[in-house]
């Protein structure tokens, strides 16, 4: 199966396919582009491991028609900026459509559009389910119709990597998404019927079958929309609910509020702790540094003042003064490798240590020291600094969710799933 992965960063979907089966899913073309920076490094890190792929370095924006058009991918995959992707005219504060990062979605529909594929796998923060703030749900609204335009079929699910098994609390949410012509597509048939995307969102689809989830809902939560409008008015005029799970077939929409069924080994913060002797750098032996972190994840009441002139108390819940390790992993964030509230901080014996890079590449899933090696433009090899390693983990993915995913496909593809 030819892949395309955009928005590639450090490589998470590419690992998480091939670790399902490298001969299957073979990944011939990627796009990655940091806007902004002078340094590409998470593009140099994937050439340093996959040179022999067609790596493209510039923004997706400037990807021709013609260049994907050569792209013969069966599967595009990619983890997208989460902005805003509003069709309508410009409000105040929201540039929509014109945004610098808000035009990125619509980059993957040109794609699709352009390539045709047979599958998506897409994945964004949670909060897209309810964006903006002031117009809640119309965004991922807009994204389900504009799949509806092209003839696709979505299903998503929002998945917090340890609810099944893996070592971080990280949640994301995942999309599977498929053409309508597809023989996968022609198997699961339709109904436009409660019944039939209850079926397929507790039993049949991709996410029942790889991420189990309990038969009954969380709170009765359950909410369904027909999509009849043009993507002008509902950019313009939806607002409205998406929970955690749903599936959007020919225009008809079901969401529903699972709950994760996963009996196994759930993996914790201590099992992807290096066992060996860690290099002293990543010990706290700065007395002023440990009182900073104590102070940062303690609980506080600040006085501030709004840039409207309104004086306001800001209030700071308590965190623990060390990350435990009989649990998964707290997210983790870009600002890893920086000293602030959410750095995670371990104790070993009585002392302090940040987590190493190793130890961020295992909570995500990828081999130890991946990101330690980018291959430059003159190529020549070159090690990584600390900081941008951790950045790139905190930027990536849990690649077992990818595996997963891809295992279903696989099995479609194959026709061992029926």
């Amino acid at each position: 199966m030819k892949v395309l992965e955009l928005f590639a960063g450090v490589g998470g979907f590419r690992v998480g396919l091939e670790n399902c089966d490298k001969d299957f899913f073979r990944t011939l073309w990627s796009n990655q582009w940091d806007p902004g920076r002078k340094s590409q490094e998470a593009f140099e890190v994937y050439e340093y491991h996959f040179p022999e792929s067609k790596n493209i370095n510039i923004s997706i924006s400037d990807i021709t028609d013609d260049m994907f058009s050569e792209m013969d991918a069966d599967l595009i995959v990619g983890g997208f900026p989460c902005q805003d992707y509003s069709v309508a005219r410009s409000k105040k504060d929201e540039k929509g459509i014109e945004g610098e990062k808000g035009v990125l979605f619509w980059e993957i529909i040109r794609a699709t559009k352009i390539i045709s594929p047979k599958y998506l796998i897409l994945e964004n923060v949670d909060r897209l389910l309810k964006s903006p703030s002031k117009q809640r749900g119309r965004d991922f609204a807009i994204m389900l119709k504009a799949f509806d335009d092209l003839g696709y079929s979505v299903e998503w699910r929002v998945i917090n990597a340890s609810d099944y098994g893996r070592s971080q609390r990280r949640k994301r949410v995942f999309f599977f998404i498929f053409r309508n012509d597809t023989n996968y597509s022609k198997v699961i048939g339709f109904n436009d019927n409660e019944n039939f995307f209850e079926e397929y969102v507790f039993r049949k689809g991709l996410f029942a079958t790889q991420f189990p989830v309990k038969s009954e809902l969380l709170k009765n939560r359950k909410v369904s929309y027909e999509f009849l409008e043009d993507i002008f008015e509902i950019s313009n005029s939806f607002t409205g609910i998406f929970w955690n799970s749903g599936f959007m077939r020919k225009g008809k929409c079901f969401s529903f509020d699972t709950i994760p069924d996963y009996t196994l080994k759930k993996l914790t913060l201590g099992d992807v702790v290096e066992k060996g002797r860690v290099d002293e750098k990543y010990f706290i032996n700065d007395f002023e540094k440990l009182e900073k972190i104590r102070y940062l994840r303690g609980a506080k009441k600040i006085n501030r003042v709004s840039k409207e002139g309104f004086s306001y108390i800001y209030s700071e819940g308590g965190m623990s003064p060390y990350d435990s390790l009989d649990l998964p992993a707290r997210t983790m964030l870009t600002s890893e490798g920086t000293v602030n509230r959410s750095s995670h901080v371990i104790k070993v014996g009585d002392r302090y240590r940040f987590l190493t890079p190793i130890e961020a590449e295992r909570l995500q899933d990828f081999p130890d020291n991946w990101t330690e090696c980018k291959r430059n433009a003159d190529g020549t090899i070159e090690k990584v600094k600390d900081r941008m390693r951790m950045f790139f983990m905190g930027n990536a993915l849990v690649t077992d969710i990818v595996k997963d995913i891809g295992c279903f496909i696989r099995k479609v593809e194959l026709g061992e799933e029926k």
